[in-house]
This record gives C-alpha cells, sequence and structure tokens, in this order.
C-alpha cells in the first residue's frame, strides 16, 4: 500500500501524519520543534528520524510534504531535501512554508490568506491564478508582531514597568512571575539572563496575557489588541498583492497563539476591514495541508 507523509515542522513541537491515497490516516507522530534556524540541522534531522521510527509500520511511503518557516529563503529547501534524503526519503517530496500547508489545512483548493501566529507570526496569500503574497515572519528581531513570541515578550516588558512604578500594575507580574516559578522581583533578571530564558519559554507566556485580560487587566488587553492590529496589517497587505476576485474568499487564523488567547480571533477580526474576508480559525492542524499537498504528487 502506498501511503503519503505530511509534516509541519514547527518552532515548538513537529507533527507528522501518514495517510493512504484516498486520504484515510493511518498513523500520527508527535516529536519537538524543528525549525532549522531555531535548533539547527542536526537537531532537526534527529525530530524528523524519530517521527519516521514511529510511522514506518504504517506501511510504504511514496510522497511527502514538509512544511516549515522560513524555508522559502534561499538555499533553506535545498538543506532540508538533502536532509530527508539522508534519511532515506527519495520519493517525490515537496517543501513549503509553515503558512502555506495552514492555508491548504483551510481551504482546500488554496486560495486565500492565512494568518498563522505561533512562535512566530506571518500572513500569506494564493490566489487562483497562481498569484502568492507573504506579510512578516521576519523574525523576532524584525517583525514577528502579533506572534505568541510577541506577546510573552511584550508581557515581560510589562512587568518589569509595573515592578519599577513606570507603568501601571498589572495582573501580569503575578501571572508570569508564577509561570517561571518566582517569588521576588530579584529573582527576574537571573531567571531571564543567567538560566536563559528562550523563543519557546517566551512564547509560551502567552497564556499569562490571556489570563490577565480575563482578569479586566488594562495592560494584557492593550497588548491583545495590539497584537490584532498587527496582524490585521498583515492580512491587508496581503490582500493588496493577490488577485482574490471580486466575491467572498476564506481567510485561515491558525497558530498556537490564536489557541493561547482565544479573544485574539474576535479582536483581530474587529480591526481587519477586508469586507470580502471570512475569518475562521483553523479547526484542524496544519499538518493535514501538508497531507493534502503530498497526495498531489501522486496525481498521474
Amino acid at each position: 500500500m502506498r501511503c503519503v507523509l505530511g509534516i509541519d515542522a514547527g518552532g515548538t513541537k513537529t507533527t507528522a501524519l501518514l495517510a493512504d491515497e484516498q486520504g484515510r490516516l493511518l498513523g500520527e507522530a508527535q516529536g519537538g520543534g524543528a525549525n532549522l534556524k531555531l535548533h539547527g540541522e542536526l537537531p532537526v534531522e534527529k525530530v524528523l528520524h524519530d517521527l519516521l521510527e514511529q510511522l514506518e509500520a504504517h506501511g510504504r511511503i511514496a510522497a511527502v510534504c514538509l512544511g516549515m518557516a522560513g524555508v522559502d529563503r534561499p538555499g533553506e529547501r535545498e538543506v532540508v531535501l538533502s536532509l530527508l534524503r539522508r534519511l532515506g526519503l527519495r520519493v517525490p517530496t515537496r517543501i513549503e512554508h509553515d503558512a502555506a500547508i495552514a492555508l491548504v489545512a483551510g481551504a482546500p483548493d488554496g486560495v486565500g490568506i492565512v494568518v498563522l501566529s505561533g512562535t512566530g507570526s506571518i500572513a500569506y496569500g494564493q490566489d487562483a491564478h497562481g498569484g502568492s503574497a507573504r506579510a512578516g515572519g521576519w523574525g523576532p528581531l524584525l517583525a514577528d508582531e502579533g506572534s505568541a513570541y510577541w506577546l510573552g515578550e511584550q508581557a515581560l516588558r510589562r512587568v518589569t514597568r509595573s515592578l519599577d512604578g513606570r507603568g501601571p500594575e498589572s495582573a501580569l507580574v503575578e501571572l508570569v512571575f508564577a509561570q517561571l516559578g518566582l517569588e521576588r522581583a530579584e529573582q527576574l533578571v537571573p531567571r531571564v539572563y543567567e538560566q536563559g530564558l528562550g523563543r519557546v519559554e517566551v512564547a509560551a507566556l502567552a497564556p499569562a496575557v490571556q489570563a490577565a485580560a480575563d482578569r479586566g487587566d488594562p495592560v494584557a488587553r492593550e497588548l491583545l489588541e495590539g497584537a490584532a492590529q498587527a496582524l490585521a496589517r498583515c492580512a491587508r497587505a496581503v490582500s493588496r498583492q493577490v488577485d482574490l476576485g471580486p466575491g467572498p474568499y476564506p481567510l485561515v487564523l491558525a497558530g498556537g497563539a490564536f489557541t493561547a488567547c482565544p479573544s485574539l480571533a474576535g479582536l483581530f477580526e474587529r480591526e481587519l476591514d477586508l469586507p470580502l474576508a471570512r475569518p475562521r480559525v483553523l479547526d484542524r492542524e496544519p499538518v493535514h495541508g501538508a497531507v493534502r499537498l503530498a497526495l498531489r504528487l501522486l496525481e498521474p
């Protein structure tokens, strides 16, 4: 039996699905983050190797689609292809960035816009003529506004302002300290700089922002509104660069930030200002889009 393999290699976790030629799922495996920029080539190879070991008993892999942030940059797609060959996957293979597979997961024909907000953030759109565009996705130092990492980083900054008296008191102090296992203000600097607070750990603070907002905290609410505004700007920028026609089109909201902060989707819709867009939160994992794209490789 021929099978296809879909992989979503994210900054925080990696998910792989194995399906038969009719798209019926045969197996699922999960592993740690597998982003080339965040983790490096050898750790990514190990994660993928472990996933393949979990799935190899289900059938012969005849096609693969892997989604990963950053692989649309020069040279990175070739690195991933070489890595997969070393793992024994010498079959028709499609390498896409993570936003592209998320779009296909929510809009099967791949036409529309996706706003992906996870450890990083990006908006990506594709039209029926093959045109595509992106906005954001430049990484944390350049443009990951509205991502879970951005929310976590901004929460830390608001915490220090509150502790200093440079900003208003906020429930974020209690919630962030609890998540980081801190009891006193003087423990914050060693926790961040000496013990090291990685990008994934910072992104994991996003739920604290939602929890503070749920308590009526204006500082947290301001952060969520800022995230929504940033993501809406990305969506509008993409909409100006692709031809999505005169009728309604899907706008898929995907990524862990929308799960960690449930109010973010509603705030985003309020800021969007794209009358023809039909926003909805993706109700399945983006890796299902990778499976659909892998199945297309089997078509005659």
